[in-house]
């Protein structure tokens, strides 16, 4: 499943909708999510960004040796928050090894 995080804008065809992050772990704690695309501000930071779901992917990684879906990207229009991401997905790939 292609999983696209975003409160305003529509997942591109093929993609699934979510648009808060306890919904897109609880996909994918279902282990079915391959493709993840996350924006980060949501409209309500008390429910979460999509950083908040590359931190429970990251420990999961480092912890529980959960596996992360295969391509993660982030279409965050936030400069500083895309940064802080793109190190996240870095830091996710640095530490996963499919033989864990």
């Amino acid at each position: 499943m292609k999983l696209y995080l975003d409160d305003e804008r529509v997942a591109p065809d093929g993609w699934v909708q979510v648009h808060w992050p306890d919904e897109a772990i609880k996909l994918l704690k279902e282990g079915c999510v391959t493709h993840l695309s996350l924006d980060h501000d949501l409209g309500d930071d008390q429910r979460g960004t999509g950083y908040d779901v590359l931190l429970w992917i990251e420990q999961g990684v480092a912890s529980q040796k959960f596996t992360p879906p295969a391509k993660i990207d982030v279409h965050s229009a936030n400069p500083a928050a895309r940064k802080r991401m793109q190190a996240a997905i870095e830091s996710i790939f640095k530490m996963y090894s499919p033989e864990m």
